[in-house]
């Protein structure tokens, strides 16, 4: 997220003022996207259910907005609280259990998908263990759809951002315990959550078993609202302090394994220095037939 904000100077009073103005300057690694939930006034309980699963730390907003319509309140909202993305949930007749899901740029909606919930599996309807919070969950996505239209393609990118958490350097195997598994098939997105079993195997490598912990919703797309090509690829703009300086003769597989080129002179293996052992000192013999050739005898300086 780019504060183009910043640009206009504004003097900070006291000190409390400029600490703030200074955590809302642009950075060149920006903080972790924060994400607000906004019920609408006209929310039914399945649409309260579905947004209070999704995240496990529930802040609830109430407001009566349409953001197809109208989307001041949600980039005041947005700038108030600092957060870039945004979730909002309704109902009405023309359009039942209706999911808003978006992102700002900027503090402006940069994009923003409307998704109806046609079926719903709570976190409280599925009697099992569940992950602790604060789990970094793996996401994965079924269908070609996901890489072929361009709607399907922006909601991926768009899930991935909603729901990748913050960048960890590393991560342990048992901290690899949640999925999301979002499929596309037939017009529907199926999104279902798993929590990751490590059984054992007799060998080194655990066994895995999945085990169903919920929220489970089947999604249908509705209304779109899409930024247009410049304007995303600006926001994808980086800083050329934060882009990695390009090494010459090196290269990665897909796998990440890195591979080097080095470039070296062609080698006289004649003046090649070997080890010097006496099995391979040549006989009296063989330096007769080397002399018999033509190949003059070495000279030993006489004492």
């Amino acid at each position: 997220r780019a504060n183009l904000d910043s640009v206009v100077s504004v003097k900070p009073k006291t000190k409390r003022a400029k600490r703030f103005l200074e955590k809302r300057e642009s950075k060149l690694t920006e903080n972790t996207k924060n994400a607000m939930l906004i019920k609408g006034g006209n929310a039914n309980s399945t649409v309260t259910d579905a947004l209070k699963d999704i995240v496990s730390v529930f802040t609830l907003r109430k407001n009566i907005t349409r953001p197809f319509d109208d989307q001041t309140s949600l980039e005041f909202f947005s700038k108030k609280s600092d957060c870039s993305l945004f979730m909002f949930g309704s109902h009405n007749k023309k359009r039942p259990n209706n999911l808003i899901i978006g992102r700002m740029f900027d503090y402006h909606v940069l994009d923003m998908i409307e998704l109806g919930i046609e079926k719903l599996v709570s976190l409280k309807d599925i009697k099992n263990s569940k992950c602790p919070e604060g789990t970094k969950p793996m996401l994965v996505f079924a269908g070609e759809v996901f890489d072929l239209n361009e709607d399907y393609k922006r909601l991926k990118n768009l899930l991935i951002d909603f729901f990748r958490g913050p960048t960890v350097p590393n991560i342990r195997l048992a901290g690899l315990e949640y999925i999301l598994h979002f499929t596309a098939v037939d017009g529907k997105i199926f999104m279902r959550s798993y929590k990751v079993l490590l059984k054992k195997s007799g060998c080194k490598i655990p066994r895995i078993e999945l085990e169903e912990m919920g929220p489970s919703l089947d999604l249908v797309m509705r209304r779109t609202h899409l930024a247009s090509d410049d304007l995303y690829k600006l926001s994808l703009k980086q800083p050329k302090a934060v882009k990695p300086k390009k090494k010459k003769n090196i290269s990665h597989d897909v796998f990440g394994t890195t591979y080097g080129r080095i470039h070296m002179q062609k080698q006289d293996l004649d003046k090649l220095q070997t080890r010097k052992m006496k099995g391979l000192k040549k006989r009296p013999a063989e330096k007769m037939v080397e002399n018999d050739e033509g190949i003059r005898p070495k000279i030993t300086k006489s004492a």
